[in-house]
């Protein structure tokens, strides 16, 4: 048993016991990241994707002072549902905090509910065994950060999750891009294109920030994973993959909106846990939900690469999970 003595699904309990890919998807998108309704069906499509891959969905959440590794979906309409009361100002569905690594001893000592960020979920899933993770956009340096010290708990968790893989579309665009990746090489943590040299930024698919290694295919990320693993490099590996050109939004739309958004949210005084949130919100505005959509789309679409590679992973690495804090093939 490891520290978090979590519940785990029955069906990924087995996937893990026989070897069988698994992915961990992380809950705050459903609760703070995407309004209702759109949160319910992003969460229940990114977990189809995953299993229309041929991988078991282990979507990751604390329920009243219980780290749940797999939700039913009545657990994943209670998270979205409690996501929406909140943003609306009500507390009749009980709270659901954002818990990052650092929150996860107070929530679960308390007995809370929380929606757990990319460095908690990462962190619990490595714990279970599981090592691949599919996400959106990943935190990172803030801008302004030489003044506020604002430097999402992201990073260093990348640093630390020795052999799993991240895939999302790279870092949010309302950071400090080029001081995010900076700060990720620093750190050590290798990030690969998946069919880009660039860095995407989040809804963005271009940013102009060079990337020194790109691969083509699941079999080729699985390859780099796995090699990695058996180097026992101390670090995760990112894969970042572009929004889907279809779904891309208007490049001088997102950025008009984003600045004016960084301009509301310094009047008003919103930085920490409330910032990214705020920022997202006021862009969904000003597009029209434009910038949801995206967001909806790059989440299943980093969904179903994560499950494409986690199976090649399976397969070509077959040691299988390694609970603890060591990960194999899921």
């Amino acid at each position: 048993m490891n520290a978090f003595n979590e519940a785990i699904a029955p069906d990924i309990a087995h996937a893990m016991r026989l070897g069988h890919p698994v992915v961990a998807l992380e809950s705050t998108l459903i609760a703070h990241g995407l309004p209702w309704p759109s949160n319910l069906e992003t969460a229940r499509r990114s977990e189809q994707a995953v299993r229309d891959a041929g991988a078991v969905p282990a979507t990751i959440a604390v329920l009243d002072g219980r780290v749940r590794i797999g939700l039913s979906d009545t657990e994943l309409t209670r998270l979205a549902q409690a996501g929406d009361v909140l943003k609306a100002g009500r507390r009749d569905l009980g709270d659901v905090l954002k818990a990052g690594r650092r929150d996860l001893g107070p929530v679960l000592a308390r007995g809370q509910s929380a929606a757990t960020t990319v460095s908690a979920t990462l962190r619990i899933a490595r714990s279970a065994g599981i090592g691949v993770f599919a996400t959106g956009g990943l935190g990172g340096v803030h801008r302004k950060a030489a003044e506020s010290f604002d430097v999402s708990t992201d990073l260093d968790e990348l640093a630390r999750a020795d052999g799993a893989l991240v895939v999302c579309s790279g870092a949010k665009t309302v950071l400090d891009l080029p001081a995010t990746l900076e700060s990720l090489e620093t750190r050590g943590v290798p990030i690969l294109g998946y069919r880009t040299d660039e860095l995407p930024g989040f809804t963005s698919r271009t940013t102009g920030l060079p990337l020194e290694h790109r691969v083509e295919s699941p079999a080729e990320a699985a390859r780099v994973v796995a090699t990695h693993r058996r180097l026992a490099l101390p670090c995760a590996v990112v894969l970042a993959q572009q929004v889907p050109e279809p779904d891309a939004p208007d490049e001088a739309r997102m950025n008009a909106a984003l600045e004016d958004a960084l301009a509301e949210a310094d009047r008003l005084g919103i930085r920490g846990k409330r910032l990214t949130p705020f920022l997202l919100g006021r862009i969904h505005e000003a597009t029209d939900g434009m910038s949801q959509s995206a967001n909806s789309a790059l989440i299943v679409a980093n969904a179903s690469l994560a499950a494409q590679i986690a199976v090649e992973l399976a397969r070509i690495d077959p040691a299988g999970p390694r609970p603890g804090g060591g990960v194999g093939a899921g």
